[in-house]
């Protein structure tokens, strides 16, 4: 489903609810305690006095509705304007800020960027699958401007990026650049069996390739200090152009974020390189953000101290 789809097919609540239950229960609804299909229907006013539709499990007697147990549950936002959120930023290949997106649902903008990241919290991947084949990585920074490259990671986060060609992107937020840190990302994303990774001349790549139990006739490096960007099939090149998108989205999008939050863009972003080709994004996300708890706001502001992301 596109942006028009959604505007068009979800716009009342009975619609939008109609339509979850199909994404959350594609084989009928389950009882939320003991997984039992007998379920009877109820109709119900709820608090504000509006008609709610529950579902009773015949086994255990548990009561339930579409969104309980979900990042939607107690929401005071119609689910039609969660649709249309979720619609509007799987379209924005650039990403949506959370004052663009306040002024498109007509919400505050706290609302806006609330909304976004809880969003942004169903498209983080779980487990992902090894990449192997030919796999990139490459190292960036984000963050304020900083003239040098001494102290720069006082204002600055480490930003790695493993892909496979003709594959899936990894976008991931490090403490430092130390080979350390590196090495256990490529641990944790790259198959030992790959059958080349390719990195820039960072001195250190050669130790996170021993640390991550790749061997040394698999890496291939690049030399960008000689002015050297290509060679054969050689290159990191694949990689650099998901940083380059990323970096556009930051500039020309959000403008300015938070390196608190950083790694919650990284996964919008990720999410939507690796499920491009996908047939229906849209419905995708609305069945993941069906599978996922909520995120009280408290607990979102709360994780780590604020750090500002200055505009580059």
């Amino acid at each position: 489903m596109n942006l028009l789809d959604v505007y068009k097919e979800l716009n009342t609540e009975a619609k939008c609810l109609a339509f979850l239950e199909r994404m959350r229960w594609p084989d009928g609804v389950k009882c939320l305690a003991c997984e039992s299909l007998r379920i009877t229907r109820i109709e119900s006013k709820g608090k504000t006095g509006k008609p709610r539709k529950l579902y009773q499990c015949n086994d255990c007697r548990f009561q339930f509705t579409a969104t309980t147990g979900t990042v939607y549950h107690d929401t005071h936002l119609p689910l039609s304007k969660w649709f249309l959120a979720i619609a509007l930023i799987t379209e924005s290949k650039k990403g949506i800020s959370a004052n663009q997106l306040s002024r498109a649902l007509g919400v505050q903008y706290r609302t806006a960027w609330y909304l976004a990241h809880r969003i942004r919290k169903a498209m983080a991947e779980a487990n992902p699958p090894k990449l192997s084949g030919t796999v990139e990585v490459d190292e960036t920074y984000i963050g304020g401007k900083h003239r040098g490259n001494k102290g720069k990671m006082k204002a600055k986060d480490v930003v790695v990026g493993i892909r496979q060609r003709g594959g899936d992107l990894r976008l991931l937020q490090v403490p430092d650049n130390k080979v350390v840190s590196i090495a256990q990302q490529v641990r944790e994303n790259v198959s030992p069996d790959v059958d080349m990774i390719v990195t820039d001349d960072w001195q250190g790549y050669p130790a996170v390739m021993i640390s991550s139990g790749i061997h040394g006739s698999k890496h291939e490096t690049i030399n960008h200090k000689e002015k050297v960007y290509v060679r054969g099939n050689v290159h990191t090149n694949t990689v650099e152009s998901a940083f380059s998108l990323f970096k556009r989205g930051v500039v020309g999008s959000f403008h300015k974020i938070s390196l608190k939050h950083l790694q919650r863009y990284l996964n919008e972003f990720q999410f939507r390189f690796n499920n491009r080709k996908a047939a229906d994004l849209f419905s995708m996300t609305v069945a993941r953000m069906a599978g996922i708890g909520a995120m009280p706001y408290g607990q979102l502001v709360a994780e780590n101290a604020f750090t500002p992301f200055v505009r580059r």
